[in-house]
């Protein structure tokens, strides 16, 4: 399943973000990630939650970041849910041209079980028709 908390900048997407990670990371059996680009909110999320600074690994394509996720989840079969921060700086790409990128993550999501949380800094109006029905 993938789910989109979508607002523009300071509405208060990545606090709720942070907020369903710890929430997730103290009921679930499975493990939780958390993507970011940056550091910052690091000691903001449990510290059961992996945390993990994309820019890190040098993700600078949509496939690269779908190659990314994939090699997470190849490695951690126990990954049950994936929280991403400011989505469209990591995957480096327009959400009018991501259409394929959201496939792709769909059959990660159904083929691997794993729940995927994006943030994305739009408003709802402004999402592509293929992102609204993921809109949370």
């Amino acid at each position: 399943m993938i789910q989109i908390i979508a607002g523009k900048k300071g509405s208060g997407k990545t606090k709720r973000l942070i907020d369903m990670t710890n929430a997730t990371a103290a009921e679930s059996h499975s493990d939780v990630v958390f993507l970011d680009d940056d550091n910052s909110y690091m000691f903001d999320i449990d510290r059961k939650v992996r945390f993990v600074n994309a820019a890190d690994y040098h993700v600078h394509t949509p496939d690269m970041f779908i190659g990314f996720l994939g090699g997470m989840l190849s490695q951690n079969f126990d990954i049950g849910t994936v929280f991403i921060d400011a989505f469209t700086r990591l995957c480096k790409t327009e959400l009018s041209k991501a259409g394929s990128l959201f496939d792709a993550m769909n059959e990660l999501s159904e083929k691997h079980g794993v729940n995927f949380v994006l943030s994305v800094s739009a408003d709802v109006s402004e999402l592509p028709e293929f992102m609204q029905k993921y809109v949370i």
